[in-house]
């Protein structure tokens, strides 16, 4: 019998300094879902090595007409990328995956099942959190489930996991969509999605498997990301997202944990801001 399709699609962004194998996990990851997408959207931002392309070509067999491979001539950034995306889905129900990372089988199964008895914009759930060879669990990121609590959260911390959230696609694009904002690409969008009376929901259960290198802690530090958190908590304190005092909070937070050693990062990411 063939295999029955469903009405969303999927959204990932590869840019050339990913690792094939790891492209190549995460795609089958989409493919052996319980529920398979009839729309995967790919964009390549900028040029890719010929192994990232070799990996593609692998897939565009396995997916067929269902991956659609769209190329971008030079490297645009994640925000670019992804509302250039975003627009080139053909379905309302966008499924966002990272091109490093492993959806869990019956992650869409249940965020469908979320969509139904919830009626929400936007649908997450938890994370596992691994080394980057994927063989030892180094954290779980436990998000709220509730939009009440996730609201609440979004005022000191990210409350949705990106790489695990179904959106709605008229919502996203109702909000403005994904814009050039360098390390809070997501985060500035639920708050905008908020601030529009848009509504979202957590599975309580993990959906993705998430690779969580030195690289990922590196980039939590640096002069780059200081300038990225100020820019980002100005915006979220003059559109009237946070209080004053809330702003000189959140700041001070992100500024400390980049300016600490990477050895004591990672000790803070792994016990204090995981569980």
């Amino acid at each position: 019998m063939a295999k029955k399709y469903e009405d969303y699609s999927v959204l990932m962004s590869v840019y050339g300094k990913e690792k094939p194998e790891f492209l190549r996990e995460s795609m089958q990851s989409v493919y052996d879902q319980t529920v398979p997408t009839n729309d995967f959207v790919l964009i390549c931002d900028g040029p890719l090595t010929d192994e990232l392309d070799s990996v593609i070509s692998e897939m565009q067999k396995k997916f067929g007409k269902r991956l659609r491979v769209i190329r971008q001539k030079k490297n645009m950034g994640l925000g670019y990328s992804l509302n250039h995306g975003v627009k080139e889905c053909k379905n309302d129900l966008i499924a966002r995956m990272d091109s490093d990372d492993i959806s869990v089988r019956d992650r869409i199964e249940k965020q469908f099942i979320a969509f139904e008895k919830k009626g929400a914009d936007v649908v997450g759930g938890n994370i596992v959190e691994y080394d980057e060879k994927m063989k030892k669990i180094t954290g779980r990121r436990i998000v709220p489930e509730h939009h009440d609590d996730i609201v609440k959260r979004m005022k000191k911390r990210n409350a949705m996991n990106h790489v695990t959230v179904m959106y709605k696609k008229g919502a996203v694009i109702d909000a403005g969509s994904y814009v050039d904002m360098p390390g809070f690409e997501d985060y500035y969008l639920w708050i905008r999605m908020i601030r529009g009376n848009k509504s979202f929901y957590n599975v309580q259960h993990s959906l993705v498997k998430v690779r969580c290198g030195s690289g990922m802690i590196c980039r939590r530090g640096g002069l780059d990301y200081i300038k990225n958190v100020k820019k980002f908590e100005k915006v979220l304190y003059e559109s009237g997202f946070i209080s004053r005092g809330r702003y000189f909070l959140n700041t001070s937070e992100r500024i400390f944990v980049s300016i600490i050693p990477n050895s004591v990062r990672t000790v803070i990411y792994g016990k204090l801001l995981r569980k």
